[in-house]
């Protein structure tokens, strides 16, 4: 069993001097402190062990105080998207039923109209403000929950993963020791804290190090630019790191103090990979996870980063692809299927989809992806994306990589659409300045005849969720008509 993130937060708070924000500083001795006021008050609010507790909020140093606060206290951690409508925010409060919903004040009286029994997050630092820091922490065992996060929805309905403090805590182990962080690392958060990225690696790793962090709000390229000189590692998803290298601010030597760059949310493209490293000196490292597994492969630290992959297992955890028949061969692309202490307890009640989605103790993630020979896995697209066209399989995967090397074409995603005759046909969406058959054309040196999309759609933008996925169910539907006429 891993140590717990509250005993790994505890043992930082012994040395006064240690840092958790930069700015400030705020110590973990005064971060220990505010975490016990905050259970305090969740007691004091009759919230008990195995409650939910929602939180919809802006990015504050508060969300990651009451996050702790919940793990001391064992409620369950609910963190939803500030950027939901009312509308949106509904669904999570008759699925998860939460004990308590906390928001930003202007959130308060839309939410209430649900039915929910609401607080506004600054009402609620008033109340742990009149309450002692001490804090007798229950007794919690690993597979106790530890959050409830939904799915980003990019297709369907979201679903409440739940994830136990055994799952956050081997993770934790797991990164810390092949990304090297130490009491020493400063790292540079500028990523949204709902979302597994933000709250659970980034968040984890720092606490689980003694570490310290430099907090902002969003990510802003200036501001960033700005702040990297102190840091010492950077965590973003791919649109962090296109707006910087369009950013003539963006050199090696603002880069020069920082010993790792890590990518991870969306898939990050080879272009991208060479420009960063021609440009700063630093090699991006890729990494994969997902909501139900938290983190599964990393590209290594010391060795090659292959760009296009996300690198090979983590220790502890185990990855294999699958076909109808069983576990496939190196080099055979198939489903990612995964095991290990990383993997969620299943779908908050949802027993009968939790069952469905895993085969013999394996999570199947739904994601396509095959091991090189070197061991570094490839992810070729979701399952459901896969496009067969004519009976045979196109991964949008390999078509976007070649898509992203063209001149011009900024974004691509490849998608199938309804056909008459081959029954789907592969459509590309490219963001550029780029003539449609002239990509077609260049594609053809690249491509077997029957990868190279049939249109080629120019958009000014893909539609992503907040965490910069494209949303191709999205552009399948507004698509789907394409080729209705025959």
């Amino acid at each position: 069993m891993s140590t717990d993130i509250i005993a790994k937060l505890k043992q930082a708070a012994e040395n006064p001097r240690r840092v958790w924000l930069q700015d400030g500083p705020v110590s973990y001795a005064a971060l220990l402190d505010q975490t016990g006021r905050l259970a305090n008050a969740l007691l004091a609010l009759e919230l008990r062990k195995g409650d939910r507790l929602l939180l919809q909020a802006e990015k504050c140093e508060a969300v990651l105080s009451l996050y702790l606060a919940c793990l001391r206290t064992g409620v369950i951690f609910l963190p939803v998207n500030p950027g939901y409508t009312v509308a949106e925010t509904a669904h999570f409060l008759t699925d998860a039923e939460p004990a308590l919903a906390v928001t930003d004040p202007a959130r308060v009286a839309g939410l209430a109209a649900l039915g929910a029994r609401v607080m506004a997050l600054p009402e609620l630092l008033a109340t742990a403000a009149g309450q002692g820091a001490a804090f007798d922490d229950p007794d919690h065992g690993p597979d106790d929950l530890a959050a409830i996060l939904y799915t980003s929805g990019t297709t369907g309905r979201s679903k409440g993963v739940m994830l136990t403090r055994e799952n956050l805590a081997s993770n934790a182990e797991a990164l810390v020791a092949l990304w090297r962080f130490t009491g020493g690392d400063v790292l540079l958060h500028a990523l949204p804290v709902f979302h597994t990225h933000g709250l659970f690696v980034a968040t984890n790793c720092v606490l689980y190090s003694g570490a310290s962090m430099i907090f902002h709000p969003a990510f802003q390229p200036a501001a960033v630019l700005a702040a990297l000189p102190k840091a010492t590692v950077m965590m973003g998803v791919p649109t962090f790191y296109t707006r910087l290298l369009a950013d003539p601010g963006l050199t090696r030597e603002v880069c020069a103090g920082v010993r790792l760059f890590i990518s991870g949310s969306a898939p990050l493209s080879p272009a991208t990979h060479a420009e960063w490293r021609d440009r700063t000196g630093h090699a991006i490292l890729e990494r994969y996870g997902m909501t139900e597994t938290n983190m599964i492969t990393s590209n290594p630290y010391e060795g090659e980063r292959k760009a296009g992959t996300v690198g090979m297992p983590l220790p502890g955890v185990e990855v294999r692809i699958t076909g109808p028949e069983g576990a496939l061969p190196q080099g055979e692309a198939g489903a990612i299927e995964v095991r290990g202490p990383n993997v969620f307890k299943g779908y908050w009640r949802l027993p009968e989809k939790t069952a469905e989605e895993f085969r013999d103790g394996w999570f199947v993630t739904g994601d396509m992806g095959a091991f090189d020979a070197g061991g570094y896995l490839s992810i070729l697209g979701r399952e459901k994306d896969l496009v067969i066209t004519g009976g045979l399989n196109v991964y949008p995967a390999e078509v976007e990589a070649a898509l992203d090397e063209l001149p011009g074409v900024a974004a691509s995603a490849v998608i199938g659409v309804p056909h008459p005759d081959f029954g789907e046909a592969v459509v590309a969406c490219v963001v550029g300045g780029v003539d449609p058959e002239v990509v077609r054309a260049a594609l053809r040196d690249r491509l077997a005849g029957f990868k190279i999309p049939k249109r080629v759609i120019v958009l000014e933008e893909l539609p992503r969720n907040a965490m910069g996925k494209v949303q191709k169910a999205e552009l399948r539907r507004l698509h789907a008509g394409l080729f209705a006429g025959g």
